[in-house]
């Protein structure tokens, strides 16, 4: 069994070897990991074991659970089948789906309305509801809940479903997105490529031979060796990219540009947000509440030479950019809108890139909002569309 899970890993394009394989058979026979209370082996222990044996980095954690998930599917779920089966498992099957004239007879509530009636429903309510128009619940039309529909409510709990949340009341992990993503096409880094100044800067690491042979001729023909700064690209780049919420739809395509936008300039910066920027960013989505990064300081560190690059989908709720407690994680102080005008104004050089296909944008409020914020130099994540915002970029 353990010999497929290895090449499932494999699979996964995890970079596991034999040796760490071998390590985590002789932990096993060395019980490092035993059987519960019950005798039993927990599969959670496994689970620990095997990442620690066979995960050397971080940032392949989400390649490993996705592919442990996928090998181990269904064990996890194996329980004693006398207890009941859990309720709202059942009730996830039953979903239920509303059609277009229910949709038309929700109405919209505003900002302060939406804010003021939650509180008093939190004071109201009592018990669970579902399937209802007015409560905290599952499965209605209410604007408090999950699982059901409302053009602008506030998700608490569960999964998001129309995109249209104006606060989501949950605690999230994003992940950092993979930049050593193999890359399925050379295409992306040669779109990048338009976006080239090359200069020789640093220490004489590069065999001038031009120079060397001139030298060596007017030197008699005694050997006189010329070295030169290595060539590169001197372009620098300010990379903020979205991640987490509808961002997890695009993350092969954006990790697939982050590994060439690493690969391509050697003066990158970048940096996480959710949706739009506000006070703060992050590096690591790991420890993205105890390590932030004032969009304040940001603004002051880089000066204006360097080339501004969104990555994101700018889809979300129209009240997330333009009013102020318009975050749906935090009450931030200021306007999202706010904080993008500053950005554009600091850095002249800036282009938006969206992976959202450029057929739906028109039907997204917040997107064309942004773009006005843009100033219009929105581009679609395509080969043509990085190619029209690396030539912008680049005049």
């Amino acid at each position: 069994m353990l010999i497929d899970f290895f090449y499932t890993l494999r699979s996964a394009k995890l970079p596991v070897s034999v040796k760490e394989y071998l390590t985590l058979l002789e932990a096993l026979q060395a019980d490092v990991v035993g059987p519960n209370s019950d005798g039993a082996y927990g599969i959670d222990d496994f689970y620990y074991l095997s990442r620690t044996a066979l995960v050397k980095d971080e940032k392949h954690y989400d390649k490993f659970d996705r592919a442990f998930a996928a090998y181990f599917k269904g064990v996890e779920m194996l329980a004693d089948f006398t207890k009941e089966v859990p309720l709202d498992w059942l009730r996830k099957t039953l979903e239920r789906e509303f059609t277009a004239e229910e949709k038309a007879k929700i109405e919209k509530m505003g900002w302060d309305e939406l804010m003021e009636t939650l509180k008093k429903r939190f004071e109201e309510q009592k018990e669970r509801h579902e399937g209802g128009n007015k409560w905290i619940g599952t499965g209605g039309t209410s604007p408090f809940g999950h699982g059901g529909y409302n053009p602008q409510g506030i998700r608490i709990g569960g999964a998001g479903k129309n995109k249209s949340a104006v606060k989501v009341w949950d605690q999230r992990a994003y992940k950092d997105y993979d930049d050593s993503q193999e890359l399925g096409t050379r295409n992306i880094k040669v779109a990048l490529r338009r976006l080239r100044k090359f200069a020789r800067e640093g220490h004489d690491e590069e065999l001038d031979l031009d120079d060397t042979i001139h030298s060596t001729a007017a030197n008699a023909g005694y050997l006189d060796i010329k070295m030169r700064p290595e060539r590169h690209n001197n372009v620098k780049v300010l990379l903020l990219m979205d991640v987490g919420g509808t961002m997890d739809e695009h993350i092969q395509r954006v990790e697939e540009l982050f590994s060439a936008v690493k690969t391509e300039f050697k003066h990158l910066e970048f940096y996480y947000f959710h949706n739009c920027v506000y006070d703060f960013m992050w590096k690591n989505n790991k420890r993205r509440f105890s390590e932030k990064f004032a969009t304040w300081d940001i603004l002051r560190k880089y000066n204006k030479d360097y080339k501004l690059i969104f990555v994101g989908d700018a889809t979300m709720s129209p009240y997330e950019i333009l009013q102020p407690g318009g975050s749906v994680e935090y009450n931030n102080e200021e306007a999202g809108a706010e904080w993008m005008q500053r950005l554009t104004h600091v850095f002249p050089k800036f282009a938006w890139i969206n992976p959202e296909p450029q057929g739906v944008w028109q039907y997204r409020q917040s997107i064309a909002v942004m773009q006005q914020l843009m100033s219009n130099r929105m581009y679609p994540l395509t080969l043509r569309g990085l190619e029209e915002a690396m030539r912008m970029l680049s005049k």
